[in-house]
Parts: structure tokens; C-alpha cells; sequence
């Protein structure tokens, strides 16, 4: 028996993002790292089914004097796959993340204006979100901070900004690597604790082996904030049924999962919790009536 292909869930996720409508062009940001190269892999093997024309884009800071090496394994990386690539270089002044982060953006916006891309993608994952969300707690933020990273917002007038990997771990992200075989750099930088991204990002590196689904976690907390914020429907259905079952079962610690599998089943019964079960009628969620079996 064949065993799984561990990159398909991989795969089935991305297609499930919609990331650009078919004959788009994808602008992919691509710093050589293992994660921006796992997704240039996985968008460059679904580009032909949707008659994507993919870009690598680099950005290349300055920093240090082995960006030239980055910039290579990009190049290597584009060569591989057979895709187009653009390089932008700055000027290597700027030192703080905020305004690395802002030039490194415009330069991507700019890199997309030039290939008529109106798609940026890039490979933040869940852990990328985490330190997201974190930082903005420690910050005192309100519940934008805590929405984190969005899934999708806009770069510039005409052009999107893409994180489709936000809810997949590093880990999961990486079996992709070892399946493509494609050169990766690590960037040293990225273990200075002078920033303070990396400062807690080895905080939670600690965290994790006692809280292994941390990042999950804090991802799908995001997403409800961000949900919460947007007043999306999801949201109020979700507070319409806790208000429900704390006022005819007395429930109020129900976990988000046993909420989700009631909101998806169609028809049936849904375990709630020892003693409580929600019978779902022809309406879905909200045509329900939640009983007590013990």
C-alpha cells in the first residue's frame, strides 16, 4: 500500500484558500528561507491547473554580507521550478523591524505593479501568528491586535496581500521541502534576540513542548477575533448557540470544537458534552433543540 502523500493536506488547504481566480498572475514572496520556498513549491505544482504565471519576488535587505547567498538560493529556487524572478535591493539603512517591514512591502507592491500581478503571496504560518498576536498583547492592544496577520488585505489600490498559510504549522509546511528537494537558507539573524520578535519567538519555542497546539490555538483565536470584528454571520451563530446552551442547559465552557461540529452538521445528532446532545433538524444549527440524555 502506498503510504500518504503528507503534502496533499498541504495541497487540498491551498486550493481551499482561492487564492487568485484562474490566469492570474501570483507574485510569491520569497526570501530563500524553508518556508517561503515549501510555498513557491506548492503554488508553482498548482499553477498549471489554474493558469497561474508565478513570479518569485526577493527582497534583498542588505544586512548582512550573506544576503548575496539568499539572493542565489532564490535564483537556484526560480531555476528549479522554471518561474520568472525579481530581485529588489535596499539600501541596508534601515535597521528597525517596523520600517524593514514597510520597505520590504513596498518593495513587493512595486515588484507587482512591474509583473501585473494584482496576487501577493506570502508564507507567514501559524507560529508566524502567534508571535503576531503576542506582541500586540504585550503592547496593551485592543481587539484588532488581537485579530492578528488577516488572511487577505490589501497591499496597495489594484493589488492583494495573500497569507494563505496562516492556520499550517512550520513543521507541516516543511514536509514539503523534503518532497521538492529544493535549496533553502536558514538567516542567522533570525536567532538575535536584539529583536524582539526573536526574543519570543524563543520564549515560545520553550512554551510549545509544554503547550504543544499553542499555535493552533492562538490562530483560531485570531480568526474568531477577526470574524468578531468583521460581524461575520459564523460569529453570530456561534454566540446564538453558547447563549442557548448556557440558558436551557446551564453550559457555558463548551469547547470551540464541539461549537464548529454543531454549526457544520447539516442534520443528526452532536455530542455537546457528557449529558447534552443537540439534535439538529432539516434548518441546520439553528433549527436545534439541545436535550439532556443522562
Amino acid at each position: 500500500m502506498r503510504r500518504a502523500r503528507p503534502e496533499r493536506r498541504l495541497e487540498a488547504h491551498l486550493e481551499e484558500q482561492r487564492i487568485a481566480p484562474d490566469g492570474a498572475a501570483l507574485l510569491i514572496a520569497c526570501s530563500g528561507g524553508p518556508d517561503s520556498v515549501a510555498l513557491a513549491s506548492l503554488l508553482a505544482r498548482a499553477a498549471p491547473a489554474h493558469r497561474w504565471r508565478v513570479v518569485l519576488a526577493h527582497v534583498n535587505h542588505h544586512l548582512r554580507p550573506s544576503s548575496w547567498q539568499d539572493e542565489c538560493v532564490v535564483l537556484s529556487v526560480a531555476a528549479r521550478l522554471a518561474v520568472s524572478v525579481r530581485i529588489a535591493a535596499l539600501d541596508g539603512t534601515a535597521r528597525d523591524e517596523a520600517t524593514m517591514r514597510q520597505r520590504r512591502y513596498a518593495a513587493l507592491a512595486q515588484a507587482a505593479r512591474d509583473e501585473g500581478a494584482a496576487v501577493v503571496v506570502t508564507a507567514h504560518t501559524a507560529e508566524d501568528q502567534s508571535e503576531t498576536v503576542l506582541l500586540a498583547l504585550f503592547r496593551g492592544t485592543g481587539l484588532e491586535g488581537l485579530a492578528g496577520m488577516p488572511p487577505r488585505r490589501t497591499l496597495e489600490e489594484g493589488i492583494e496581500l495573500v497569507r494563505p498559510l496562516l492556520r499550517i504549522s512550520r513543521e507541516e509546511l516543511h514536509g514539503e521541502l523534503g518532497a521538492s528537494a529544493l535549496p533553502y537558507v536558514r538567516d542567522p539573524s533570525n536567532a538575535d534576540p536584539a529583536f524582539r520578535r526573536n526574543a519570543l519567538r524563543i520564549a515560545l519555542g520553550a512554551l510549545r513542548e509544554e503547550f504543544p497546539r499553542l499555535d493552533e490555538a492562538v490562530a483560531r483565536c485570531a480568526a474568531i477575533v477577526s470574524e468578531e470584528l468583521a460581524g461575520e454571520d459564523r460569529s453570530a451563530a456561534r454566540r446564538r448557540l453558547r447563549a442557548a446552551l448556557a440558558g436551557e442547559v446551564g453550559l457555558r465552557d463548551v469547547p470551540f470544537e464541539r461549537i464548529e461540529a454543531a454549526l457544520a452538521a447539516q442534520r443528526g445528532r452532536v455530542h455537546i458534552k457528557d449529558g447534552v446532545e443537540l439534535v439538529i433538524g432539516e434548518h441546520g444549527a439553528d433549527s436545534r433543540v439541545i436535550r439532556r440524555t443522562d
